[in-house]
């Protein structure tokens, strides 16, 4: 069957150089003839770019240069491995064509080398000329394939959304020669294109319909999209297209506004990172300085010690030596006195006895007041008041400056939570401090709960024990985002407080002051600060939720059930880290609830 594709270039380059052989010698096995010279010329005209392309003497099976090059009867050369392999498949369907043009051959052609073509190729060799494509244009497993590419198939240059196919840059160039291919839609290579093909109808989908929002083809608004609001599909995309710009504008634009703040923020670091390096290198000065002064006192101390030790000494001594001095000599008269004693003349004895000396009277009184280890108590008495009072001065100062650094903030504060999940995520873990509990009051589950009793406990005096009110305060402080929750038995309030609230006295009730903020859930609950009541309503609940925002000066009350419902707000500015209070009413308890 003749073939309707025109002669491939290997024919056409053969047919003349074979014509030209036949018309200048009489056999074409002669190495010397006109056609050879002719191959030769045409190999040094393609060394020089003139004429050849690396695709002319390829293979278009192995698209490799030919090997042992044969050409069967419709003109199409291949190497002779590569087509007699393609012939061996078709015996299985007793068929033999040709793998470019497809033209049917009654019977299997015979295959014999095409001398002059193989010298040809060789010469092209020693030109340096590469017909294989590189490497990286073969298609891999991920890559596109041409669909017209035989054997090897090379990677797809273009797809064609008329075509629904995807081609090579070989195999696209009709879409660029041909007049009626140009006006085809060329896209890049897509995995897709069966996507554009309707699935009842076998049609290119080329309009939308915008009330089932899919793409059609032009039959589908005949049957099942028939009286819909159809366009075609470049309408639609022209439309959804300016919403895409529309968009893309929008988020270049808040590009660009992030990025401005990505270097607001950096710069902020590096002030940040300055600020705190010239607040360390100025406190361990200050630090030092403080130092230096304690040591100088130190030193002043130990020097005026070292010179009253020298005083009481040198008089203590000079003490010492008189009575050493007396000493000597009672022993000297005591010595006299003895050997008088010892004579045995009585005569003598009465003759020397009035030449004794009476005795002298002691300028020391035997008896001598000293008070033993004691003498430098008192400025040991003064060093230690002092040291008191220096550790109270740092461990409030020590609150106020932790307080104040945590409370550095350059960017705003979170917003505050809706949801119960969203409140847990700052949930805190809060124990009650026994010392501070009212003697009516009783902890237990692991000081996580609180009940009134009427008998009052034999609980040791402790500075920070409730005296007049049944309260009891938490043993962490609260600074940061902390929520909890109260499980109520009973009339309870809930309160935050500072930690040097009184402890005894009408001011020491939660709320009570300017130092708590308290709120009592009962029949009329109320919230109290500063002795001023603030009445509230709201739905009532067993378990009573507290957010605390320390840094913003956020502190809300909720009602906790399915839902959160929030009973009181407070927007204040905090000084001092924060304690969780409950007060508890008679017959009435209190549990910190463990959330999860």
């Amino acid at each position: 069957m003749a073939s309707s594709h025109s002669p491939s270039r290997n024919k056409s380059l053969i047919t003349p150089l074979a014509s030209s052989s036949k018309a200048h010698c009489t056999t074409v096995k002669s190495s010397k003839n006109t056609s050879f010279h002719s191959l030769t010329l045409r190999a040094e005209m393609a060394q020089k770019g003139t004429e050849l392309d690396r695709e002319t003497f390829s293979c278009s099976i192995c698209l490799d240069l030919l090997k042992d090059p044969v050409t069967i009867p419709c003109g199409h050369s291949y190497c002779m491995n590569c087509i007699k392999t393609h012939f061996d498949e078709e015996e299985k369907k007793k068929t033999h064509s040709c793998p470019e043009c497809r033209q049917l051959f009654p019977s299997r052609p015979v295959l014999v080398k095409n001398t002059m073509l193989a010298v040809l190729v060789e010469q092209l060799k020693k030109t340096g000329l590469q017909a294989a494509p590189a490497d990286h244009c073969y298609a891999g497993p991920e890559d596109v394939t041409c669909d017209f590419c035989t054997g090897r198939k090379l990677k797809a240059f273009k797809s064609c959304l008329v075509c629904l196919a995807s081609y090579c840059e070989k195999h696209l160039q009709p879409h660029y020669d041909a007049a009626p291919l140009k006006k085809h839609k060329l896209v890049d290579p897509s995995k897709k294109l069966q996507e554009n093909i309707c699935s009842r109808h076998g049609e290119v989908m080329k309009m939308f319909c915008r009330t089932d929002q899919q793409s059609i083809c032009y039959l589908c608004p005949v049957d099942e999209h028939k009286g819909h609001d159809t366009v075609s599909a470049a309408a639609e995309r022209t439309e959804r297209q300016r919403e895409v710009e529309g968009r893309r504008h929008n988020i270049q634009q808040m590009i660009q506004d992030k990025e401005k703040d990505v270097k607001l923020l950096q710069q902020e670091l590096k002030a940040i990172a300055h600020s705190a390096d010239k607040t360390v290198k100025d406190s361990r000065e200050m630090f030092t300085e403080m130092i230096h002064l304690l040591q100088e006192r130190s030193s002043d101390v130990e020097q005026q010690v070292r010179s009253q030790q020298e005083t009481e000494e040198s008089r203590v001594k000079e003490v010492q030596e008189k009575l050493e001095q007396e000493i000597t000599e009672l022993k000297r008269e005591d010595a006299e006195l003895k050997q008088l004693s010892d004579t045995e003349d009585h005569n003598q004895f009465l003759h020397n006895y009035p030449s004794l000396s009476p005795l002298s009277q002691s300028t020391h009184s035997s008896s001598i007041n000293i008070c033993t280890l004691r003498n430098f108590e008192d400025v040991k008495a003064a060093v230690t008041e002092l040291r008191k009072k220096l550790e109270d001065i740092l461990r409030e100062t020590r609150t106020n400056i932790l307080l104040t650094v945590t409370e550095v903030d350059v960017l705003l504060s979170q917003p505050e939570p809706k949801t119960r999940d969203e409140f847990l995520k700052y949930s805190c873990e809060i124990t009650l401090d026994p010392n501070s509990a009212h003697r009516n009051l009783v902890p237990s589950e692991r000081n996580r709960k609180a009940t009134f009793i009427l008998q009052q406990q034999s609980y040791p005096d402790h500075p920070d024990r409730f005296t007049d009110f049944h309260q009891v305060l938490s043993k962490e402080s609260l600074t940061g985002c902390c929520y909890w929750e109260v499980d109520r038995k009973g009339i309870v309030g809930v309160a935050v407080t500072y930690k040097n609230i009184s402890r005894s006295g009408k001011e020491s009730g939660f709320g009570r002051n300017d130092k708590s903020w308290s709120l009592e859930y009962f029949l009329t609950s109320a919230f109290w600060y500063n002795n001023i009541k603030t009445a509230i309503s709201g739905p009532r609940s067993s378990i009573l939720g507290v957010y605390l925002d320390h840094r913003a000066g956020i502190l809300s009350f909720y009602s906790v059930s399915e839902t959160m419902t929030l009973l009181h707000r407070v927007q204040t500015t905090f000084t001092q880290p924060l304690y969780a209070g409950i007060w508890i009413s008679l017959l009435s308890s209190a549990e910190l609830i463990k959330v999860k």
